[in-house]
Formats: structure tokens, sequence, C-alpha cells
């Protein structure tokens, strides 16, 4: 089974000045015939590197696996806007359509921000989503979001908010900002080795890539306002989906009722075993609950 060095890697410039807006993906082709393409959206403090363990056993079962990059992160180019989801997700569905030619529907699946992104591209792109898979966030603009903002399992919501002040604080020290994340929502730490640790923390040492990074946080409230407003106006998302949590991730407590307020069909899935890093803890079990839920 192909390596993450493996994949195939490729950047495309959906802009290439005022700002550079350049998306960085990699993906994994099935070796016979294909089933349907799968878009995998990473959440922070991560990148496309997250589905490692998951892109292989996936394109293996037939279906073209690709994984983004979004908008500052990973290797992609960090402009210094554009970090609201609705933008986050139009860069995808550019990427897909205008630059790698996919015109037919995809199943999309998002962890963390990259659920939120999941969640808005499947809103405004309704005609290019198969099923949808999202989760392990509370979405701006629902009850859930709003009760649990401002509570201290999510205290780096106000924190990475506050203009300039984290980068502040965090430059220098980005692998120790980021090993209290991996370690503190993780039912199983040692899912992550030294060598990951150190992946992610070359990748948000980067010049600018904290800044990208907490932006994506300081978009909230403009979200909130964006998926509020496209409820009243297109109604809930119709696309069939699945709101998928690790067991032992706090995500997973009101997630049904979350998912009331946004979609119009869809269930609820747990990864056993796992806590907030789904992909990663329990790679095998992500892999089923996915395909056995784009494969009904």
């Amino acid at each position: 089974m192909a390596s993450y060095s493996q994949f195939i890697h490729r950047q495309v410039w959906l802009q290439r000045s005022d700002p550079e807006i350049r998306i960085h993906y990699i993906e994994a082709k099935p070796s016979g015939a294909q089933k349907g393409v799968v878009l995998l959206i990473h959440g922070f403090p991560e990148s496309s590197y997250q589905f490692r363990h998951v892109m292989g056993p996936l394109s293996l079962a037939g279906y073209r696996v690709v994984a983004p990059d979004y908008r500052g992160a990973g290797y992609s180019s960090r402009p210094p806007t554009g970090y609201t989801k609705k933008v986050l997700a139009a860069d995808l569905h550019a990427l897909l359509t205008a630059h790698m030619g996919i015109k037919e529907p995809v199943h999309v699946v998002g962890h963390d921000i990259g659920g939120m992104i999941a969640w808005a591209f499947a809103q405004n792109s309704p005609d290019a989503v198969a099923s949808l898979v999202w989760g392990e966030c509370p979405l701006p603009g629902t009850a859930m979001y709003d009760d649990n903002k401002h509570t201290p399992p999510l205290w780096h919501f106000d924190f990475q908010a506050v203009p300039d002040l984290p980068e502040l604080l965090v430059v220098g020290r980005e692998k120790q900002y980021l090993k209290h994340f991996y370690d503190r929502l993780a039912q199983n730490p040692a899912a992550f080795t030294e060598g990951d640790l150190e992946f992610y923390a070359t990748l948000y040492a980067a010049p600018g890539a904290m800044r990208a990074g907490f932006n994506v946080y300081r978009a909230f409230e403009e979200d909130k306002v964006d998926n509020r407003r496209w409820l009243e106006e297109k109604g809930k998302v119709k696309a069939r989906a699945m709101v998928l949590n690790g067991e032992g991730s706090s995500h997973a407590q009101g997630a049904d009722s979350m998912a009331k307020e946004v979609h119009e069909d869809f269930v609820v899935g747990l990864v056993e075993g796992s806590g907030h890093w789904i992909a990663e803890e329990n790679p095998e079990g992500f892999v089923k609950k996915v395909m056995g839920f784009i494969e009904q």
C-alpha cells in the first residue's frame, strides 16, 4: 500500500498574484474500475497528511481520493484574506472542477475545520455532492456553536481569534502548542509519533502559517452569519449526510441535535476507540464508517 510520500503530490494556482492562491493536494487513484471520487478535507492544526493512513484503503476499495491542503495550511499558499468557510469551499470546488477536470458529484468528507468547509461546500454546490460526511466541530450558526464557543474545552476559539497576540505568544513554540491539542483531544495519543509531530510542527513554523491557521478561527462569526443566511434562503442541506465523531470526543454529545438544525437527511456515526483525531487514532474504523455510509 502506498505511503504518504508515494501518493501523487501536485499543486495548482487558483490565482497567480495579488495575492497568490496556490493549493497543494495529494491524490490516490484506484488500480481498477473507479467507483467514485472522495474529497478529504483536513482540520486544524493539521494538513492533508492527517489522511495518510486512510487514502490507501479508500483507493484500494475503488475510489479516486483527493486530499487538499486548504488555503493557508500545509504546503498551500498563505494569502492575507479569504478564510471564511465559504471561500475555502469555493477554492476546493475550483480545484476539482476547473483544474482536475472532475465533473461528477463527489463524496465530501471533512474533519474539524474541514467539517465546516465540507458543510459550506454542500450548501453552495449541491449538484457537486454525492454524499457528505463531516464532524468533530460545532458548526457556526447552530445552537451547539453558540452554547459552547466560550466554554473551557474550546478556549482556543477565543484565544486564536484575538488579533496578533496568539502569533506573538506561539512563535518558536509551535511544536509545544500543537502537541497540547494532539495529547488533550486524543483517546490514543500514541497515534501521533515523534515524526508526525515534527512534520506538523515544521509546517506550522513556516512564515505566516500560524497566522493563516488563526485566521480560520477569526472568520467564525462571519461564517455564522453566512450559514444562518443560507439556511433561511436555501433551507437545510439536502445531500445525504453523516455527522461522524470519535466515540471518546466531546463533539459526539449533541451531534444529533446539531445535525437536525442543518440537514434534511442524516445519520450520526461514531468511530470506536477514538477521540478527536478519528482518521489517525483509528484509521480502520474511520474507513469502515465512511465506506459503509457512502456505499449505501
